[in-house]
């Protein structure tokens, strides 16, 4: 007992463990191997996070390693600060069906306390200082001007199947449920009080975009979605977790056959170079990912415009440019548009690998930069309709948004640290700072699982 927990503490903070960086033999593993972490983590969007996540994997004879033959994602968490429920269930395999890769999920999400930050990035004027500071969020005064509920619901199932060596056929379907409504808050404490207190749900910027006609009343509560996609994949990868070497690239379309209707084009470049600097561990690798994602017919409703089509599900939610997803750095869902292109640069270094307990495990470090750039602002012309507007005495819509300043560059910076077990379970902790002042979040903290692309 005293070993393991010296092991385990040592495993935590990393140092102490150099002396086991060579691995002679070589890795293989075989049969079940399960990777199981609480939950406990922290953001600025939701708080503290309780529960617990995890992989399991099957590698049957290892032939196939360090790719599984079968893998198994799970998650059940809970936020402290925004109240957010998650249940995550998902599958992925490119072995069930010979020649062909399946990838599905069944997503659960409660956002009693979701923040609409507004949309169109900078332009939605979040960063306001002076007199308007304890209008954006205050206990004290009972106003949180970014809050609103939804509740999701998510199915999703994609298929690729091979062309010719490296090139994947994908299609896919995706239903989505949304409910979405005023903050549903259970109340908070009042220095001087016994009782509790509620934020005022008229005060709200979800409130306010229905007054101007920004948001339309059929898609204010929610609605319905049945995604379809279709495209192509080229994949050279060497290991699909944390390549060393390769080119993952993907276009598609994402098209909604229900009620809203609409069409986007997907499309996204990510390429692994290997640096032959030969160090004990491993070389390291120079990841870039170049990516673009727009409507090109129809308009997307209230309730889709956070989503971020992904074929291959690599973290359970998948939406919005801002936060762990596309520019690391920013609020959750920070971005909301039509169009939006962008680029991640990192540089992965492992410091040290060993093995431990019978697995393989390394630890690697991975300074990064992020930039993006919207290219179709969301409802620009339902902006300009209202432009002059007053939806209270408190804010006309020159204080909720400036449209010249929607086409901004967005760019941050920042480092990560992972531990990676059997170069397939990678746990993920990234420190990031935007230097585009008005979407600015101060030191942003991600923790999560794998690399971001």
């Amino acid at each position: 007992m005293k070993r393991f927990f010296l092991a385990t503490l040592a495993l935590l903070v990393s140092g102490s463990l150099l002396s086991l960086s060579a691995q002679e033999e070589k890795e293989m593993k075989t049969g079940w191997s399960f990777g199981v972490l609480p939950t406990a983590t922290y953001s600025i969007d939701n708080g503290f996070q309780a529960g617990a996540f995890g992989d399991v994997y099957y590698y049957g004879d290892g032939g196939t390693y360090p790719d599984p033959l079968h893998k198994i994602s799970w998650e059940a968490s809970y936020f402290t600060h925004s109240h957010r429920m998650r249940l995550y269930l998902a599958y992925d395999s490119k072995y069930l069906v010979p020649n062909m890769r399946i990838n599905a999920s069944v997503t659960y999400m409660n956002d009693p306390l979701y923040s609409l930050w507004g949309f169109n990035g900078g332009a939605s004027l979040a960063h306001l200082d002076g007199p308007y500071t304890d209008y954006w969020s205050n206990q004290a005064t009972g106003i949180n001007y970014f809050g609103m509920s939804r509740n999701m619901l998510r199915v999703l199932a994609n298929v690729q199947g091979r062309i010719v060596d490296h090139l994947n056929w994908a299609a896919g379907v995706n239903f989505w449920n949304w409910k979405l409504g005023d903050m549903k808050d259970t109340g908070y404490p009042v220095e001087g009080s016994s009782e509790k207190h509620f934020y005022d749900k008229e005060n709200t910027l979800y409130r306010d975009y229905q007054k101007l006609g920004i948001i339309n009343a059929d898609e204010a509560d929610g609605g319905k979605a049945l995604e379809l996609n279709a495209g192509l994949v080229y994949d050279t990868r060497d290991i699909e977790a944390a390549p060393n070497r390769g080119v993952w690239a993907e276009a598609y379309l994402n098209g909604n056959v229900l009620d809203k209707r609409y069409l986007k084009a997907c499309v996204y470049f990510r390429h692994y170079i290997d640096i032959p600097i030969h160090i004990k561990a491993g070389d390291p690798v120079f990841a870039y990912r170049l990516a673009w994602q727009q409507t090109i017919a129809g308009e997307t409703p209230l309730y889709m415009i956070q989503n971020n089509p992904l074929l291959v599900q690599r973290n359970m939610i998948s939406e919005g440019f801002g936060s762990s997803n596309t520019i690391r750095g920013l609020r959750e869902n920070r971005i909301l548009t039509e169009g939006f292109a962008w680029a991640n640069t990192e540089l992965r270094v492992k410091l040290v690998n060993f093995k431990l307990f019978n697995q393989y495990f390394y630890i690697a470090v991975n300074p990064f930069f992020d930039a993006g750039i919207i290219t179709k602002p969301f409802r620009a012309e339902a902006f300009e309709k209202a432009k002059g507007s007053h939806v209270d005495t408190y804010m006309p819509l020159s204080k909720l948004y400036d449209a010249s300043m929607a086409r901004d560059i967005i760019y941050s910076g920042g480092a990560g640290l992972k531990i990676a077990m059997n170069q397939n379970f990678i746990v993920s902790v990234e420190l990031a700072k935007c230097f585009y002042k008005p979407l600015d979040a101060g030191m942003w903290l991600g923790i999560g699982i794998n690399y971001q692309f």
